[in-house]
């Protein structure tokens, strides 16, 4: 069992979030490096084997750069904030054929008070969104197994934004209309700062995103690619 963020990790993102200007991170990036980059990537290398168990697919990457770990730097460049830091650690573990943040993944989010756990397809572009919708009305029994099921829906929620009306060519009166009209296909949970600074937040979160797996997998094939 190994404690990968602590309450160092939380201080510095919360001190973060009150200095976010380039001289104090110029001056406390050891801080960044010893107390949130390096154990980030660290869970990431640990979770591989254990997302290997889940899917064969989808990608742990422990690279500090191009890998997993989101960068903390924001691109500022077409954003009123100009607030040069993330105030959170991000982690994503997409699928091997690509497609960036819209592909079918697994998240993790750390931020204190406010840490959060992620699965499925965020903002899928039209002609995915599409696939998805068309999958669930093709086969709404699967999909209920795979949105609906005991174990799924005891650790996840529906989260995201949906269209204000029906998508066009789908029946405003289908029993997953509201699913239907879902622009992004996630599900998400809140995590406890207690549960992130402890030495089974490996083990936890791997349990869910286990639990998340037949969800994963409709959306995953829905769109194409192998789960």
């Amino acid at each position: 069992m190994v404690t990968y963020f602590t309450s160092a990790t939380l201080k510095f993102l919360g001190e973060l979030a009150a200095h976010n200007e380039r001289d104090w991170f110029r001056a406390n990036k050891d801080r960044y490096v010893a107390d949130v980059q390096k154990p980030a990537l660290q869970f990431v290398a640990d979770f591989a084997p254990k997302l290997a168990r889940i899917s064969e697919h989808l990608v742990a990457d422990p690279r500090p750069s191009g890998g997993s770990l989101f960068r903390i730097y924001r691109d500022t460049r077409f954003s009123k904030d100009k607030t040069p830091y993330k105030t959170h650690l991000a982690m994503r573990f997409g699928h091997e054929a690509g497609l960036g943040v819209h592909a079918p993944g697994l998240y993790l989010h750390v931020e204190p008070g406010a840490s959060y756990a992620g699965v499925g397809l965020w903002r899928p572009e039209t002609a995915l969104a599409r696939r998805i919708r068309e999958a669930i009305v093709d086969d709404p029994a699967a999909w209920k197994k795979a949105a609906y099921g005991a174990a799924f829906q005891s650790k996840w929620s529906p989260d995201g934004e949906s269209l204000a009306r029906p998508p066009q060519g789908f029946a405003a009166d289908h029993p997953y209309i509201d699913d239907l009209k879902r622009k992004d296909f996630i599900a998400g949970t809140h995590l406890e700062d207690k549960l992130v600074t402890s030495d089974h937040l490996l083990t936890e979160y791997a349990a869910m995103c286990k639990t998340a797996s037949p969800f994963m997998a409709f959306l995953t094939r829905a769109v194409g690619l192998a789960f």
